[in-house]
C-alpha cells in the first residue's frame, strides 16, 4: 500500500525537512518553508522491469563531440558567457523584476539571425513583446512567439519547431499536469526546468531560463536552478538606475564572476566600453574620505571609486554602514587602523559606499577601503593621481595578492601616475610593466602605503 508522506521544503533554497519548523535549517530564513504531499512507495517491492544498464565507455576511445560556441554579436555579453553561447547548453538568467532581462534576451534573439528563436512568453502577449520591439527598433524575422505555459505544450512546440534557442519568460510561470502543485512553487519549477534542460540536452538547442529574484533572493526559482543548469548570470543594479552589471555567478564553460555592464537607453541596454571610466567618472579629488582601487572582475582589470564619510556621531553607539562591502570585514579594518596607527575611530560613524553600484568581494581591496576612512578621519585629501590594491593582515601588514601586472597596466592606460601595492608584487615585474609611464609603490605595511598615498 502507498503512504503519503509530506515533506517541507524551503523556497529560498531548496532544503528539504521532515518537520515544520519557523526557520530554515540550511539557509536561516524564516517562515519559507512549503508543505509538499506525495504519494511514497512501498518500502519493499520488486525490481523495475525493463531497465537495461547504462553503455559505458573509456575515456580515452570516446569521440569527442563537436561543440561549438554561437556569437551573440554584444561583445559585454560574449564576455560574460565566456566567448558566446555553447551549444546544448542552459543558461538562467536572473535578477529582480523591470531590470532588464527580458529586454536583453530579445536584444539576443534578434542578434543571431537567421538562427531561428523560440519565445515563449508566459507574462507577456505576443503584441506586448511586439511593442517592445518596435521601441528597441528591432526587426528580427527569425524569432517566433508562443505565448504558453504549460509544459507539455512546450515540449512539443519545440519537437516541433527545431530552433537553435529557445528562451523561457519566465521559468515561474510554467507548470506541468503531472503535479498538484501550482505554478511557481519549488517542486514545479525545478520539474519543469528539469524537462526543458533534458530536452535540450537530447535536441541539441541552446536554452535561456528568465527568473525572478526579490532583493533578498527569497524567490524559489534561481536558488533551486543554480545546481542544474550549466550558467548563471546575475543582473545587479537597481531598476531606477541607469546602468546595469551582469555578472556570471556560475559558467561550466568559462570564467566565473566576470561581468559586463550595460548602459539603459531608449534603444535597450548598449555596452559601457571602457567600464573603468564609467566607475571613476565624477570623481571629486579635492574631498578627503575618496580613494581609487585596481579591481579584478573575473578576467578584466578595472579602476572603481571607493567613497568614505566619517563623522561624529549622536549615539551611544556608533553607525557602521556600508553599500558594496562586507561590513564584517569594514569593522576588521577599523580595528587594524585603530590598533596598529593609532586612529581612533570609536566615537565616529563610518560610511562606506562603492561609487557605481559594484560589489567588492576579492581581498585586494582591503587598502583602498582603509584609505578612504584614513582620508575622511584625519581630513586629509589622497593624491589625485594614485591608485591602490591590497589585502590587510591583522598585524597592520600588506599582504600580496593576484594579478597585479593587470592591475598596473589598467592604471597606466587610464593615465594614474602612481600605484601602490604590496612589496612582494613588486619583486618579479616583468621589464614591460616596469617601463609604463607611473611609479609603483611597493609597501609592506598599511602606514607606509598611506604615506605613499599623500594621506
Amino acid at each position: 500500500m502507498a503512504r503519503q508522506a509530506t515533506r517541507y521544503v524551503c523556497s529560498n533554497c531548496g532544503a528539504v525537512s521532515l518537520k515544520y519548523q519557523g526557520r530554515c535549517f540550511e539557509c536561516q530564513s524564516w517562515g519559507t518553508l512549503e508543505e509538499i504531499r506525495q504519494e511514497d512507495g512501498p518500502r519493499q517491492g520488486k525490481a523495475v522491469q525493463g531497465v537495461r544498464a547504462a553503455a559505458v565507455q573509456n575515456l580515452h576511445a570516446a569521440a569527442p563531440e563537436e561543440y561549438h560556441r554561437m556569437k551573440t554579436g554584444i561583445g559585454e555579453l560574449d564576455r560574460v558567457l565566456g566567448g558566446g553561447l555553447m551549444q546544448a547548453s542552459a543558461i538562467l538568467v536572473g535578477g529582480e523584476p523591470g531590470i532588464g532581462k527580458s529586454t536583453l534576451m530579445l536584444q539576443l534573439a534578434a542578434r543571431l539571425a537567421p538562427a531561428k528563436v523560440l519565445y515563449i512568453s508566459g507574462e507577456e502577449s505576443p503584441n506586448q513583446i511586439r511593442e517592445r520591439a518596435t521601441r528597441l527598433r528591432l526587426h528580427a524575422e527569425n524569432l517566433w512567439l508562443a505565448p504558453e505555459v504549460h509544459l507539455e505544450a512546450v515540449l512539443e512546440t519545440i519537437e516541433k519547431e527545431q530552433p537553435a534557442l529557445v528562451i523561457v519568460d519566465s521559468i515561474q510561470t510554467v507548470y506541468s499536469g503531472q503535479y498538484q502543485s501550482s505554478p511557481g512553487t519549488v517542486t514545479q519549477i525545478r520539474e519543469c526546468a528539469a524537462m526543458l534542460i533534458h530536452a535540450a540536452k537530447r535536441q541539441n538547442f541552446m536554452l535561456a531560463l528568465i527568473g525572478h529574484i526579490t532583493k533578498e533572493g527569497s524567490l524559489a526559482g534561481p536558488k533551486t536552478l543554480e545546481h542544474m543548469v550549466d550558467t548563471v548570470l546575475q543582473f545587479e543594479g537597481e531598476g531606477y538606475q541607469r546602468y546595469r552589471i551582469v555578472r556570471s555567478v556560475k559558467n561550466r564553460f568559462g570564467p566565473t564572476n566576470e561581468i559586463g555592464v550595460f548602459r539603459m537607453e531608449e534603444c535597450g541596454l548598449e555596452e559601457v566600453a571602457n567600464p573603468s571610466e564609467f566607475f571613476i567618472s565624477g570623481r571629486r579629488t579635492d574631498v578627503p574620505g575618496n580613494s581609487v582601487l585596481a579591481a579584478i572582475e573575473g578576467s578584466r582589470a578595472l579602476l572603481v571609486e571607493v567613497q568614505a564619510l566619517v563623522a561624529k556621531t549622536n549615539y551611544s553607539m556608533p553607525q557602521r554602514i556600508s553599500t558594496g562591502f562586507d561590513l564584517k570585514r569594514m569593522s576588521i579594518i577599523l580595528a587594524v587602523l585603530e590598533k596598529r596607527l593609532g586612529i581612533e575611530t570609536w566615537g565616529q560613524d563610518v560610511f562606506v559606499k562603492i561609487a557605481g553600484g559594484l560589489k567588492l568581494v576579492e581581498p585586494a581591496s582591503d587598502l583602498a577601503i582603509a584609505a578612504a576612512i584614513a582620508s575622511g578621519l584625519l581630513n586629509r585629501p589622497q593624491d589625485a593621481s594614485s591608485v591602490c590594491c591590497g589585502e590587510i593582515g591583522l598585524s597592520g601588514e600588506l599582504r600580496a595578492i593576484s594579478d597585479s601586472e593587470r592591475r598596473i597596466r589598467e592604471a597606466a592606460h587610464l593615465g594614474f601616475q602612481r600605484i601602490v601595492l604590496p612589496e612582494a608584487n613588486t619583486r618579479e615585474l616583468k621589464p614591460a610593466i616596469k617601463k609604463l609611464p607611473l611609479t609603483i609603490e611597493g609597501c609592506r605595511t598599511l602606514q607606509e602605503a598611506l604615506d605613499a598615498m599623500g594621506i
